[in-house]
C-alpha cells in the first residue's frame, strides 16, 4: 500500500521521518523518494537479515537514510542517538513480511519443512521450538485462542504437547502434523488451512507482538513534531483494534470515565482515518496479501498556547 502509505503520511521534500518496521526497504524507498532532494528517513527493525538488506538497497540515498537493528520500543533512544527531537511522519507496518514467509529457513511457514525458530530477531529471545518445549496445555490453548481464534484451540494445544512428549515438536512439520490430527486440511481453493492461523498465534507469542505494539502507541504523540503523522499498517483484527482505541484515546472520541476524579486529557492527535482504509484493487492483484491490511492515520495538534 506504497501509495497510500505516502498520501496519509503527506511525505514532503526536506521532512524527517521514521519507518519503525523497515523490512525490505519498500515503503521507505518510497518515502526517500518522495521527500526528495533532502528528507531524511530513520529505519529499525528487530529483524537483522532485513536491515542488511535495504542498507544495501537503499545506500544510493546516502546519509538521507540512517537504519538500526531493534525493536520499535527502542525509538526513544535511536531518535536521542541521531539527535532528532522529533520527527514530520512515523510509519508502522505490523506483523510479518512476504519475504519473511516466503524464507524457508525461518520456521514462519508450513509451507517448507524448517526447524521451529518463528523469531525476527534470531540472535535473541525464544524460538517457537523451545516455546512450545515448555508452554502447558492451558498457556497453548489461551495464544491460540486469543492471537489465532483458532477453532479447537483445546485440542490442538493438548496434540501439540502429546507430540513435544514424544519428541516430535522440532520442525514446522512436527506442528503441521499436530494441527492436522485435530482439524484436516480444506479442499485445495476451498478455505484457509487450520495451521495458518495457529502459525500465526505462536508468531505473535514467540515475538512479544502486541506488547511491543502496545509499548510504541503508548508513547503517542511524542515522537512527533506539531502537524506531524503517524500511520498504521495491521494485518490482525487484535492489533487493527488497539491502533483504533488508542487514536480515539488521543484524539478525545472516547468519553472519560464517568467515575474517574481526574479530567479528560486535551486532545493531542487528530484522527484522520475513523474508518479503516483497505487496499485498493490493483493492489490486491497485485500482492494478495495486501487484502488483510488496514491503515489508520492522525495527526498531532499543535500545543495550546496559554
Amino acid at each position: 500500500m506504497v501509495s497510500e502509505v505516502l498520501h496519509w503520511l503527506a511525505v514532503r521534500p526536506g521532512g524527517v521521518y521514521v519507518d519503525a518496521t523497515l523490512g525490505y526497504g519498500g515503503h521507505g524507498e518510497a518515502v526517500l523518494r518522495a521527500s526528495s532532494p533532502d528528507g531524511v528517513l530513520l529505519g529499525m527493525d528487530r529483524d537483522g537479515e532485513a536491515i542488511s538488506y535495504s542498507r544495501g538497497r537503499l545506500k544510493t540515498f546516502g546519509d538521507r537514510f540512517r537504519c538500526r537493528q531493534g525493536s520499535y520500543t527502542d525509538l526513544p533512544d535511536f531518535l536521542a542517538s541521531e539527535g532528532v527531537n522529533n520527527v514530520n511522519g512515523l510509519l508502522a507496518d505490523f506483523g510479518l513480511s512476504s519475504a519473511q514467509l516466503d524464507q524457508p529457513g525461518r520456521g514462519f511457514s508450513f509451507r517448507h519443512d524448517a526447524p521451529l525458530d518463528m523469531r525476527f530477531d534470531q540472535s535473541a529471545g525464544v524460538s517457537a521450538r523451545e516455546y512450545l518445549s515448555t508452554a502447558d496445555e492451558e498457556e497453548l490453548a489461551r495464544v491460540l485462542f486469543e492471537y489465532g481464534e483458532v477453532r479447537g484451540s483445546r485440542r490442538i494445544a493438548r496434540a501439540i504437547v502429546e507430540a513435544r512428549q514424544r519428541g516430535a515438536m522440532n520442525t514446522t512439520a512436527d506442528l503441521l502434523r499436530a494441527v492436522e490430527r485435530v482439524l484436516k486440511p480444506p479442499r485445495k481453493g476451498m478455505g484457509v488451512h487450520p495451521a495458518t492461523l495457529v502459525f500465526q498465534a505462536i508468531r505473535i507469542a514467540v515475538n512479544g507482538e502486541l506488547d511491543a505494539v502496545r509499548a510504541l502507541l503508548a508513547r503517542l504523540p511524542e515522537p512527533l513534531g506539531p502537524g506531524g503523522r503517524a500511520v498504521f499498517l495491521t494485518f490482525h483484527s487484535l492489533e487493527d483494534r488497539m491502533v483504533k482505541q488508542r487514536l480515539r484515546e488521543l484524539s478525545g472520541r472516547v468519553p472519560r470515565d464517568p467515575w474517574s476524579s481526574g479530567e479528560q486529557a486535551a486532545p493531542s492527535m487528530n484522527e484522520l482515518t475513523r474508518k479503516p482504509v483497505g487496499a485498493s484493487a490493483g493492489e490486491v492483484r497485485n500482492n494478495p496479501r495486501a487484502r488483510s491490511a488496514w491503515l489508520r492515520a492522525a495527526e498531532r495538534l499543535s500545543p495550546v498556547e496559554n
